[in-house]
């Protein structure tokens, strides 16, 4: 692939650039203790709360709700999230509910991250193409140290991955061509989407996303222009 015509790399961030699930499930075991006391483990309820993160968004990119911005849809899936564990969460205060929420504006880098970002920072513009909002990216960034140029939420797409106007937007925003932009992540079906829209593509290996047990996105379902297994490899790669 001819790299030199590429001016800005944009990255999923759950999964790819930040540990979502060992993230969670650390702020969620004290909540657990509280009120399911040893009946919950943490990491399943991470993986039970991400379960709903798809359909939440799939009800606004279909047009069934109007847009809302991911801590909204969090926040509700949360609830829900209890509900599938046996926790009423109208016993809960609100509060708890909301401090709970911002786990996901805690979130911990992968080693790799932080050094991979400011490598390629040297050569390229940098920034989230995630279905984040501006302030958890905001948050999140400041606390994990995570270099971006720009910080880029959903709410200036005003759509979510993987519906076109995510990509297409965002290349706008930047004032760039779809090709001049290389989306760089861990999930097949979000380079899939990128590539429809003209976008190169650069694939992440993440065994440990979904922890132990993970059985998708371990291999790469297309000839993205890039296969790296960290994101120092990418810069090793793209970075003189």
């Amino acid at each position: 692939m001819a790299w030199h015509a590429v001016q800005a790399l944009v990255f999923d961030v759950f999964g790819t650039v930040v540990d979502w699930r060992n993230g969670v499930a650390r702020e969620a075991a004290p909540f657990l203790e509280r009120h399911a006391p040893g009946r919950v483990d943490a990491h399943d309820f991470a993986d039970r709360w991400r379960s709903h993160y798809v359909p939440s968004m799939q009800a606004v990119s279909s047009g069934r709700r109007p847009f809302v911005r991911l801590d909204v849809l969090h926040r509700e899936n949360l609830e829900a999230a209890l509900r599938d564990v046996g926790v009423d969460p109208a016993g809960v205060p609100a509060s708890e509910l909301d401090a709970l929420n911002l786990a996901w504006h805690r979130l911990d880098p992968w080693p790799d991250s932080v050094g991979g970002l400011a490598r390629l920072k040297t050569r390229y513009i940098i920034a989230p193409l995630s279905n984040g909002n501006i302030r958890l990216m905001l948050d999140m960034a400041k606390r994990a140290g995570l270099p971006w140029d720009a910080i880029l939420g959903a709410e200036v797409a005003q759509a979510y991955k993987p519906t076109p106007q995510a990509y297409l937007r965002t290349a706008e925003v930047l004032g760039l061509q779809p090709a001049q932009i290389c989306m760089v992540a861990a999930h097949n079906g979000d380079l899939a989407a990128a590539r429809q829209c003209g976008l190169r593509t650069a694939f992440v290996r993440r065994p440990a996303e979904h922890g132990p047990g993970q059985t998708t996105d371990l291999h790469p379902q297309q000839d993205w222009d890039a296969v790296v297994g960290s994101l120092d490899e990418l810069a090793d790669l793209l970075v003189e």
